[in-house]
């Protein structure tokens, strides 16, 4: 359960820095743009998956070696 929260939450940080870096260079990279439904919020997505993708590590954390 560990390795599968970590995964999620290593896919949420780069598809929010995707998003960001989409945002501010316009390089065509990453999910968040192309989702139509968030048309002019696309840096408050990438922002809630770059905390997303946080969470995740620490609930991974807390889960322990176990």
């Amino acid at each position: 359960m560990k390795q599968l929260l970590e995964f999620l939450g290593f896919l949420a940080v780069v598809q929010g820095v995707a998003g960001l870096v989409h945002e501010f260079t316009d390089w065509d990279w990453g999910l968040v743009q192309r989702i139509g439904l968030l048309d002019g919020h696309e840096v408050y997505a990438s922002v809630a998956l770059l905390v997303l993708g946080g969470a995740l590590f620490a609930a991974a954390a807390s889960r322990g070696s176990g």
